[in-house]
């Protein structure tokens, strides 16, 4: 993957291929980004430009034997660890070793993706990802050895934020004192929940979104798609790729997310002075809990955009508005004025609270009922 192939960004292009020229490279970087802006095709971009010797010019000369193996993703002192967890197949002690496969697969068709496709490629969105302390051990394991075309050896971690307690605490050491000509790339969409010890020992480099000219324009090129629909789903996807390719091939129909909120927000209305619709939230509860935990994750994450869409409306900031629901007789517009300032902080704050409780292996039913009831309340709260 050469760095013309990564979309925008080009800050990012040049501070990284201007460092490795000048011969400074940081022996651990981490990645920060929203999804869908490129960190992974971006880290191995530059895991290319390294191990392959592409200074001066990407693809030249003895360059493209080397390139051609990172067309597979099969470079010999190129490492990946990314979040997995135990499958039919692999009933204990995953590790990403035993995922290679379908990681290169994953690569190739979605390098965009993000965790939640990449659980739903492996068939276990039911489950949560994880980088647990057998993971850790292999790491130490293949940094112990020398390198096989005796250069650098690179180990990217994808969602190094998914790396639990102890797979932290055993990376430290290796993290501060690496080998010679190791690098750390960690890519990461949030540091909050990563440890300070490992963020005081990495580079940090922000991405931001991509532009909508950026996404279109990719959109037109690489998916032949039209120009006006490009544009439109470019100004849908904020910033987002992943996001954009999803729209474009309607691939967010498996879970009805907007059904969902829709009905969800239905409830709480009804419940001011009417307690048997809290009957009906709990019922609701109980159907989101029936899903994986990814899914619960990813739900909450679209109510907050969805309750976002409604309060820039409500402002008049309608040129940032883009949410369509296909739910019968369901208006943003008639919507919008339950979202003010009066009571997006506290939404914001109970669907944070309910994500952090469901990662945290939570009982499901009961904190989607608990953030069910307060919706109740908090709806109805007036600016």
């Amino acid at each position: 993957m050469l760095f013309k192939d990564i979309l925008g960004q080009e800050h990012i292009k040049n501070h990284l291929t201007k460092s490795a020229e000048a011969g400074r490279i940081p022996h651990a970087q981490l990645f920060v980004g929203p999804e869908g802006c490129g960190t992974l095709p971006m880290a191995i971009a530059y895991a290319q430009y390294i191990l392959c010797g592409n200074v001066g010019g990407e693809n030249i000369g003895e360059n493209t034997a080397c390139n051609l193996k990172f067309e597979h993703f099969s470079h010999p002192d190129l490492h990946f660890v990314f979040p997995v967890a135990t499958t039919d197949s692999v009933k204990s002690h995953a590790v990403s070793d035993n995922f290679m496969i379908e990681w290169r697969q994953f690569l190739n068709e979605s390098p965009y993706g993000s965790l939640f496709d990449w659980l739903k490629n492996l068939g276990i969105q039911n489950k949560q990802g994880l980088i647990g302390v057998d993971e850790a051990t292999e790491i130490n394991k293949k940094l112990a050895l020398k390198a096989y075309e005796g250069g650098y050896k690179i180990m990217i971690i994808w969602m190094a934020d998914k790396m639990n307690g102890p797979a932290a605490n055993k990376l430290l050491k290796l993290l501060e004192e690496p080998p010679a000509k190791t690098v750390f790339i960690l890519i990461t969409e949030s540091t909050s929940d990563m440890l300070q010890t490992i963020l005081s020992r990495c580079q940090v480099i922000d991405f931001i979104g991509l532009s909508e000219s950026v996404i279109a324009e990719a959109l037109v090129s690489r998916e032949k798609c039209e120009p006006t629909i490009a544009k439109k789903i470019a100004h849908q996807s904020e910033g987002n790729y992943n996001k954009a390719l999803h729209i474009l091939r309607k691939e967010d129909d498996e879970f009805p997310f907007d059904e969902w909120f829709v009905e969800w927000v239905r409830s709480a209305f009804r419940a001011k002075g009417n307690a048997a619709a809290i009957n009906d939230l709990i019922a609701w509860s109980e159907n989101i809990a029936s899903t994986g935990r990814e899914t619960q994750k990813q739900f909450l994450h679209y109510c907050i955009h969805f309750f976002r869409q409604a309060l820039l409306l409500n402002y008049q900031a309608n040129d940032l508005v883009f949410l369509e629901t296909k739910v019968p007789k369901f208006e943003l517009e008639k919507f919008a004025p339950f979202v003010n300032g009066a009571n997006i902080s506290d939404i914001y704050i109970e669907l944070e609270d309910a994500i952090y409780h469901i990662e945290r292996n939570g009982n499901s039913k009961i904190i989607l009922t608990d953030l069910s009831i307060k919706l109740t309340r908090l709806i109805h709260k007036n600016a």
